[in-house]
Formats: structure tokens, sequence, C-alpha cells
């Protein structure tokens, strides 16, 4: 079997297992959130935190409740880093150093999962079981609560002066997430993964022999279930320096699209959910045609520049096969890039760095994009949503006419705080880009250019670096030191403020459209539910993220493969 037909056949397999989950594990995500019921563990989890998860919230309040529980999970995960050394099952590990505790808690709890260091060198097993394989599963319920408190602005209309604005609640929301949605699924697919060869104990470190003769030293740990949720919670962060290219973690090639599936099913069915939840699936039905064309066209394409044979080294081994995983392949290493980078994943199979100029481009636009197509578990979903805000009031504009989505007027407020939400990410990955190249230290980071941080490729490095961060993504281009000060800090806040402020926007944003009474439908009201809106979708999206980006791309990956 040909290359290019294996990735074919691949991609079909995996669109095929997408479509069979699509309509139940929305439907079942429908019936979570909107239950009125409790289960007797989540009573008692509320017993324990002191919540009342029948109150409804309005936004500031539910946004405290974000950012308080994210605030409790930074701290709690620096001082597990900090006092590492003295815990048991620490594998003789020493303690985090500040800069690096800081970003890798603000990783962790902001669902990037960016890591400057080599987790089987530095983190044992309780910094990796109670620490990071924690916030791998709240990050992603919190993602989720925030997509589903979006959801219910739209479809909530508002009632008395008491009650209007009100999203629900969010710990009910987030430990729902948690408890029926992102356990059973990782139970069963870590047992899946065990089956297939991934590792799953809590060994210690042992000297083991190597194929060309010599030693090296490895160590276990629970790495099928972290394997699983950082997957499905589209975390990123790996147990191994190597990522999902280490075979413990990945050890077949149906392991490697099992994988991709869990990275892309809630995304997914999240637009079923939303369909469900606004009384029209068919306006689901638009979301899910926009991520789709977005996620099938980049992976196509991403295939095409992986094996397109320019130049005598591509031409001898048929393909781009620099830093690629043999078990993988071309096929099977671009579905997984292409997956990992249009969501909020991170992880790899494969050295992103030594993709092809293009292919690392098309890695770039994808986190450009928003990461929304399909997007992070929530995340996704609630970016989705503001560029169909935009794409709404664009089309208003264009006909005369004040635009409305889902009955909703997209208003002065809405059309403000959906602009805010579109210009945090640019501001954060430019910036900090920009001050990155002036600096020698920051220049110096990177391993393969000169110090002066000449070249094409090495811009791409920090600009891919700062675009993983700010949009919660955690992949890295390789290539560059980022374990310094100056990385490990700014690389920190990028995520904090690349997570947090755009949540602010969400919810204030939901808030305001639950306060709005339906507007009824007429014969001028644009019909979100057709193909026309799903494509004005994809437009909007790729001229806005265009526009701000294309500068930059052309200064990296675009100067670099036109060289």
């Amino acid at each position: 079997m040909s290359p290019v037909l294996s990735g074919v056949l691949q991609l079909t397999a995996l669109t095929a297992a997408l479509a069979l989950a699509y309509r139940p594990l929305g439907d079942y995500m429908a019936a979570v959130y909107s239950s009125p019921k409790h289960l007797r563990i989540e009573k008692a989890v509320y017993r324990c935190i002191g919540a009342d998860a029948d109150v409804q919230m309005r936004w500031p309040a539910y946004l405290r409740g974000v950012l308080a529980f994210s605030a409790a999970g930074v701290l709690f995960l620096y001082l597990l880093q900090r006092v590492q050394g003295g815990l048991p099952l620490s594998l003789g590990f020493a303690s985090i150093s500040p800069d690096q505790a800081f970003n890798t808690a603000a990783s962790f709890v902001t669902n990037t999962n960016w890591q400057s260091y080599s987790g089987e060198q530095a983190m044992g097993h309780v910094v990796q079981t109670a620490g990071l394989a924690v916030q791998n599963f709240v990050s992603a319920a919190t993602g989720m609560a925030v997509a589903i408190a979006l959801v219910r602005g739209f479809a909530r209309a508002g009632g008395t002066p008491s009650r209007t604005g009100e999203l629900g609640n969010f710990w009910a929301d987030l430990v729902r997430g948690t408890v029926r949605v992102l356990l059973p699924i990782a139970v069963l697919g870590a047992l899946v993964l065990v089956a297939c060869g991934a590792v799953q104990n809590f060994s210690g470190i042992h000297e083991v022999g190597q194929f060309m003769g010599g030693s090296q030293q490895t160590n276990g740990g629970a790495i099928a279930s972290q394997e699983v949720i950082k997957e499905l919670g589209t975390n990123g962060g790996g147990y191994f320096n190597a990522n999902s290219a280490h075979p413990f973690e990945n050890p077949t090639a149906f392991t490697n699209l099992f994988e991709v599936f869990l990275i892309l099913v809630i995304p997914f069915a999240l637009t079923r959910t939303f369909g469900r939840l606004v009384g029209n699936v068919r306006q689901g039905y638009a979301i899910l045609a926009t991520m789709g064309v977005l996620w099938l066209g980049f992976t196509a394409l991403m295939m095409w520049t992986e094996f397109a044979h320019g130049g005598p080294a591509l031409q001898a081994a048929g393909a781009a096969m620099e830093g690629k995983e043999t078990r993988f392949g071309i096929g099977g290493s671009s579905i997984f890039s292409v997956a990992a980078t249009l969501t909020s994943t991170g992880a790899v199979d494969s050295f992103h760095s030594s993709f092809t100029a293009f292919g690392g481009g098309i890695q770039l636009l994808g986190m450009m994009l928003g990461e929304i197509a399909p997007g992070g578990v929530g995340s996704g979903l609630y970016g989705m949503l503001v560029m169909a805000v935009i794409a709404v009031f664009i089309a208003g504009l264009m006909v005369g006419r004040t635009p409305e989505y889902l009955g909703k007027k997209i208003g002065t407020r809405e059309i403000k705080l959906a602009a805010c939400y579109l210009l945090i990410t640019p501001t954060l990955v430019l910036g900090f880009t920009a001050a990155s190249m002036v600096l020698p230290d920051a220049l110096g980071s990177m391993l393969n250019t000169k110090a002066t941080g000449a070249g094409s490729h090495g811009f791409s490095e920090v600009l891919y670096a700062f675009t993983s961060g700010a949009n919660n993504n955690g992949s890295a281009f390789a290539g560059l030191n980022a374990n310094t000060p100056w990385y490990n800090t700014t690389i920190g806040l990028a995520m904090l403020l690349g997570r947090f402020l755009p949540m602010v926007f969400v919810l204030a944003l939901a808030g305001s459209l639950a306060e709005q009474k339906p507007v009824p439908e007429t014969a001028g009201t644009l019909r979100t539910e057709k193909p026309l809106f799903a494509g004005l979708l994809v437009g909007t999206i790729l001229i806005i993220t265009g526009l701000t980006y294309f500068p930059a791309l052309a200064l990296g990956p675009l100067a670099e493969g036109l060289s």
C-alpha cells in the first residue's frame, strides 16, 4: 500500500469514527448540562467545597467562580512542584525552580500544557498524577463550562428582573463535566491503551539496554491514564519529553489514530450539544460544517506539503520524513499534527520543527485561527460562536439590517465584547514575539541559529512559542530553549492572559445575550443554519486571521519556504 493511500484511508476511518460518535455523545452532553438532578458523588463534592449547585449565577458570579477555582489550581500546583523533593514517589527528582514551577502551573491550569522540561527527568509520580493529571481533567471541564454558559446566553430569554441574565451554576457545570463526561470516557480509553501496550504502573527508574549497545535510564508511571485525558481534554502535556512519539505513550499506529479520535471527538460533538440546547440542531450542523471544512482542508494541505518530493533528500526518502515517527509515517504524522494545532491540544507524535517550511506554516496558521476547527474542549465552541457573531455583524452591514443570531440582536455592546475577544490573542502573540526578537538573551535561546537570531526559521520558532502559549495550545516547534527566566515568565503570562481574558469577554457576552428577549424571525432574517452562512463564517475566519498574522507569517515560514 502506498503511503498516500495509507494516509487517505486513515483519514477516512477517523472521519467515520467521529461521525458515529457525534450524535450519541452530543445528545448525552446536552442531557448532562440540562439535567435538574445531581448524582450522589456530585452532592458529596458540593458539600466538600461548600457550593450550592442549585443557585443560578449571572455572568459576574460565574466568572468569579472560574477565576477563583483556577487561581487555587495555580497555587496548589506551584506549591506541589516546589516541595517535590520531599514527597514520596518523587523518583529522586529535586524540587522545581520557581520560574519553571510558575510556568508549569500556569500551563496546566490554563489547559495549555506547554512544557519547558523533560517529564521523565523532572517530575515524580505524585506531581504527575495528583498535580498534572488532575488539572488535565478540571481545566478541560472549566472550558466546557464556559462554552455551555455562552450557549445558555443564546438559549435563554430575558425574564423577570430577578432572573434575567442567569447562565447556570459554574460549580455544577464543572463537576458534571468532570464526573459524567470526562471520567467515564477516560477510563474506557485508558483500558484501550493498556490493552494496546501503553504503560500503566508506578515503577521507579530502571537501567535498560539499547538495541545498538549500551544502556539508558527510563521510568514508568501512570502513563496510559494520563495519555487519555491529555488527548480527550485537549491538554497535550506528555509524560515523556518525546510526547506521543514515545512508545510508552503511543505504542502502535492504531493507538496513534485512536488518540487523534480522542482529541477531536468532544469538540466536534459539542456542536450537537449546542444545537440541542438552543432548540435547533441545524444550527449545530452549520457550526459543525464550518469546523469540518477547515479541519479537512488543513489536513489535506498538510499531507500535500509533506508528501511533495521537492529536492534530492525528499526524493530519496519518498517524502519529508525528517522528524517523523516511522511507525506512523507521513499520513499519521500529518493527521496528528493538524488535529493538535487546530485544537488546543499541543500533543505531538513528530518533530514540528522538522516539517517542511510550509507544513510549519500550516501548524502556525491552525493555532492563529483561534483553534476553533474544532478547537479545544469548550474553548473551540465558544471561539467559533464569537466568530459567528462577527460574521452575522458583517452580513448585517452588507444588507443594512440590524444583525441577529439565534433570535438575539447583535448590538454595540455585543460586537465590542466580540472584538475585544478577537484582539487579545494577537496582541499577546505579536507583542511578546517582537520583544523577544530585540533582546539578546531571548535570541540566544535559538539553538539552531546564530546568537543574533538571524534566519526566518529562528523567527518561526519564537513566533510558534508565543502563538502556542497565548492560544493555549502547548505544542513546541523545538529548536528553542524555552527553559529560561524570560521565556518561562513571558510564556506563562501569555498562557494566563490568553486563557482568562477571553473568558471574561465570553461570559460578559453570554450575560448580555441572556438579558435579551428573543426577536421573532422575519423574511429578512439571516438564515444561519444554511450552507451560505457556513461559507460566510469560513471566509470571515480566514480573512480576519490573514489580515492579522500575514506579515508575521511572511517573515517566518513563507520566507523560509520560498527561499
